[in-house]
């Protein structure tokens, strides 16, 4: 997978991603972009820091 570059590529992404999930996983989710400690969990786990690292390419 190369490293999206642009926002715009992060974007389309992200919608592409959103349009996926079932109604009640999107309210999940929205919860936990709602929540600021939520957040740092989800993103300290190493399976979302290696998928960051694929996504940003760092």
């Amino acid at each position: 997978m190369k490293p999206l570059q642009s926002d715009a590529e992060r974007q389309a992404l992200l919608k592409s991603l959103m349009e996926q999930l079932s109604p009640a996983d999107e309210q999940k989710l929205k919860q936990i972009l709602a929540d600021k400690d939520a957040q740092k969990k989800m993103l300290s786990t190493p399976q979302a820091q290696e998928l960051l690292r694929k996504l940003f390419g760092k």
